[in-house]
This record gives structure tokens, sequence and C-alpha cells, in this order.
């Protein structure tokens, strides 16, 4: 199920969904959906926050500070949304979209090289197999550090993202563990998202 917390369900066009935890969104994730709406045409971005991890406990940043910051970072961006999802499979994600939008819009999935690799490749036990699962979405791949080379098989149903050079290696990982020596990091996130940061005294040692 998804639940809405800026923007809304379209009832047709091409829309993006960006999982992820975003502890904190950074401009990575920014550029990573800019660049997914200008190379493919996409109509909206869904910025998509779990409610529940299924291995981890939310740590450094509350759901409702990540929504926060969140909410700071896309002031501007008129094309993007944030929901909230109770399910984290992509295919469960497809599935939660196409029933809240409707058949008339078209899903794309998005997300970076190193989580494809897995996502591509993980066992699926009883469920569908991945190429079955990509029959319901089309998934777009964001370059990090390297190109990704979409399996042959695949071809079609999952597209590159070409982004902006030194932007594919930014990950929340480095902000974090920046704020925690008291290095500089100010320059990897949105300036709003940094207010918030400093603010809010998150991810401090």
């Amino acid at each position: 199920m998804l639940r809405f917390f800026r923007g809304g369900p379209l009832q047709r066009g091409r829309v993006g969904v960006l999982p992820g935890a975003f502890n904190p969104v950074t401009n990575a994730h920014i550029a990573l959906a800019e660049a997914s709406i200008q190379q493919h045409h996409l109509d909206q971005i869904i910025f998509l926050l779990p409610e529940v991890f299924p291995h981890k406990e939310y740590t450094g940043a509350s759901f409702q500070e990540r929504l926060a910051l969140l909410q700071a970072a896309l002031t501007a961006e008129q094309q993007c949304a944030i929901a909230s999802s109770d399910r984290g499979l992509f295919i469960e994600i497809a599935n939660a979209v196409r029933d809240k939008y409707g058949p008339g819009v078209e899903i794309h999935l998005i997300c970076g090289r190193d989580a494809a690799e897995r996502i591509v490749n993980w066992d699926y036990a009883d469920g569908p197999d991945f190429a079955r699962q990509l029959e319901q979405f089309q998934m777009l791949v964001g370059s990090r550090g390297e190109g990704y080379d979409v399996p042959a098989g695949l071809v079609g149903r999952i597209h590159r993202v070409e982004m902006p050079p030194g932007l594919g290696e930014v990950s929340a990982t480095e902000v974090r563990l920046a704020i925690s020596r008291d290095d500089a990091w100010q320059h990897l996130v949105p300036a709003a998202v940094a207010d918030q940061i400093v603010r809010r005294r998150l991810y401090c040692a």
C-alpha cells in the first residue's frame, strides 16, 4: 500500500519510482531523479520510503525525520512526489503503484547499478523470476562508478540512466561518516537538507 506525503497518483503517463532509505537524501538521489525524467521522459517520480525494513531498524534518522529531509530536498521539484510503502520487493512496489494509479500509467522502477545487479540476480524462490516480473514494469539503472551492462535477455525492459560526472559515487553512507568525523559534507546534499541535518542534529557522533 502506498501513502502519499507530497503529490499524488496520475491517471496516465510515465511514472518512475525511486525506492530508498534516504538516510539522508543526497545530491546523487536528486540527480538520478532529474536524469531519469530528462532521459526517459517521465511525467512523475515517486521518492518511495519504506515504512519498515525487513532486516534492520531505523537508525540515524527516524521515518518522520527522513520525510522532512525529503520534503526539504524536493521543494522546487514539481514532478517529484513522496510516498511510503509497506512492501519492499520491486514487483510488490510495482503492484502497489498499479493499484493506486490504474492501467493508464507506464511504471519504471529506478535504482543504481549495484542495486540492479543484486535485484536481477536474486533468488526469488517460488515467486516469478525477474524476467517475468519485468512484464509488469521497466527498470532504469543509474551509473554508479561505471556503466551497467543490461543482460541480453532483458534488453528492452532495463534501460541506463547516464549520471553527471562524480555524482554517481555520492552515497548516504559517505555523508553520515563525514558528519560523524566532523569532515566536510554539506556539498554532498541539497542546501535545504544540510540545514535540516544541522538544525535537528542528525548523524552526530
